[in-house]
């Protein structure tokens, strides 16, 4: 990591340490947090993408799902992406 020379207020330094503090973090995490924030805030979001369950034609999970299993989901949705990808 680098280090940066800034001129503040001490009164604010003081403050915004026992902030930090009270708050279980340091003011260095607290700078590299806001500077990230300001960084980002002019980046493009990019919309969410909500993938659709794979489900049968009546409505329920397509057979060989397991509904308790978060990866049978998860193979389940890429398999279903994948055929998105070859349309």
């Amino acid at each position: 990591m680098a280090n940066l020379t800034i001129s503040l207020d001490e009164n604010l330094i003081k403050q915004a340490r026992i902030k930090a503090i009270q708050e279980g973090t340091s003011l260095s995490a607290k700078v590299r947090e806001m500077l990230a924030a300001y960084v980002r805030q002019d980046l493009p979001t990019a919309p969410a993408v909500i993938p659709k369950l794979p489900t049968g034609g009546s409505g329920g999970l397509m057979p060989g799902i397991d509904p308790s299993s978060n990866r049978s989901f998860y193979e389940a949705m890429d398999a279903d992406m994948d055929i998105l990808k070859l349309r």
